[in-house]
């Protein structure tokens, strides 16, 4: 199914819903803590985090909070292993969903399981054993999710439209989407049919992987599971985008800022991003957006991106305002906070379920829907083992790197990344 609005639309929204606070607010002097908490992607989060912390100053007037922010995940993850080596850890780190794990490992990341057993039965407070397992890693419960988010189609309605496409049927699997967008390149004047979000991590790979029915490593994670024919599919689909779609090689801002300028027909990338898309277009064309392109109808799935807040704070007081925090931000109330002003999916089934939270909010903006319409097919993020994970990452993206700018053959490509990221897993005793 696919949903639209104009951006008049959302500006005619009721203000609490939309708005943010353009700066942390401030903090009364008569402090008795103040905690450090960090989070990665102030470009998408800033706005959630704000809010959310506006609202809690009021339930908890007694806890200051100072928020240190890095551009990505990967840059948080390592200023987190950096700050872990030198004892200058912050009290809570909010890091995505696949970096939790060496932080687990390590020891970094604290057990939450008795402090939500402390406070009561974690399900009535809205922790369902499903959200729950998002962020457990290393046997222990190393996070609570924050937000989810699967990928989702965006796509500029006229220009689909000028290309002899329907925009209220859009193709439903690659092959028609490709067709569209050579169509869309063809109008000239500037004009790209596609971009797919290939950089900056492993996740929007995972999803053509994971869509193909592939896994990154083999069940018991002693060698990689996308040598393989579903990690070939994958990568020769990156190759047909750039081939028969003709997508440009640009990074990720370059691409979001020729969407918003409407000289790009679609771009496929997380659903977090809607409520910033929509404010870039302002007026330009009508957004829509809809479901990823089907690959295998039966055994396809979507990686579940986002992130978690860990606790690491060791002094007694700090940990305990922390904890309070994290428990705020994702609970019923800053989960709401957290969807409004973001795009990504709520992970606390209180705010999913009861409609004084959310239920107005998803029917009067649909462009968020196709997230939640995929949530059936959306499984973990997947999260390397070993104190490479982040190398691993990387690997993965300087591979994909030579597919886009046609400089290696999937299957060179699959070869090589299979080798290099074989050599940077933990070797099996």
């Amino acid at each position: 199914m696919t949903v639209t609005l104009r951006r008049r639309a959302a500006l005619a929204l009721p203000a609490a819903m939309l708005a943010a606070p353009l700066a942390a607010p401030r903090i009364a002097r008569a402090q008795s803590t103040a905690i450090t908490v960090h989070y990665a992607q102030p470009f998408i989060y800033k706005g959630s985090y704000d809010a959310i912390l506006e609202a809690f100053a009021k339930a908890e007037p007694g806890i200051a909070v100072n928020f240190v922010t890095t551009p990505n995940y990967e840059e948080g993850a390592q200023l987190i292993l950096r700050q872990a080596a030198t004892n200058q850890l912050p009290d809570l780190s909010y890091q995505g969903f696949n970096r939790l794990r060496v932080f687990a490992e390590r020891g970094i990341a604290q057990d939450l399981a008795p402090l939500l057993a402390r406070d009561g039965d974690p399900a009535k407070a809205g922790y369902t054993p499903s959200l729950l397992a998002l962020a457990r890693f290393g046997g222990i419960q190393s996070g609570l999710a924050y937000a989810a988010s699967n990928p989702v189609s965006y796509y500029n309605a006229e220009l689909v439209k000028r290309a002899g496409g329907d925009p209220e049927n859009f193709p439903r699997d690659w092959n028609g989407v490709l067709d569209l967008a050579a169509r869309i390149n063809r109008l000239g004047d500037g004009v790209n049919g596609m971009w797919f979000t290939w950089s900056g991590d492993d996740w929007m790979f995972s999803s053509l992987l994971f869509g193909h029915g592939g896994r990154m490593l083999n069940a018991d994670e002693t060698d990689v599971g996308f040598g393989g024919p579903e990690g070939l599919a994958a990568l020769t689909l990156l190759d047909r985008m750039v081939k028969q779609g003709g997508m440009p090689n640009m990074t990720a801002a370059a691409a979001r800022q020729a969407f918003a300028a409407g000289k790009l027909g679609m771009i496929f990338q997380t659903t977090a991003l809607v409520r910033g898309t929509l404010a870039s277009i302002g007026e330009n064309f009508t957004l829509r957006t809809t479901g990823m392109p089907v690959i295998d109808a039966e055994k396809g799935r979507l990686p579940t991106g986002g992130a978690a807040g860990m606790l690491t704070a060791k002094d007694p007081a700090k940990r305990e305002a922390a904890w309070k925090f994290l428990r705020f931000s994702t609970g019923p109330v800053g989960q709401a906070l957290m969807v409004q002003n973001t795009g990504y999916l709520p992970c606390n089934q209180i705010a999913i379920d009861d409609p004084q939270y959310l239920g107005a909010f998803y029917r009067e903006n649909p462009l968020f829907m196709p997230a939640v319409r995929q949530l059936p097919i959306s499984i973990p993020w997947y999260a390397f083992p070993g104190s490479n994970s982040v190398r691993v990452t990387q690997t993965m993206v300087d591979n994909l790197a030579r597919i886009v700018e046609q400089r290696a053959t999937p299957k060179e490509v699959q070869a090589d990344m299979v080798a290099e990221v074989r050599r940077l897993l933990p070797r099996k005793s």
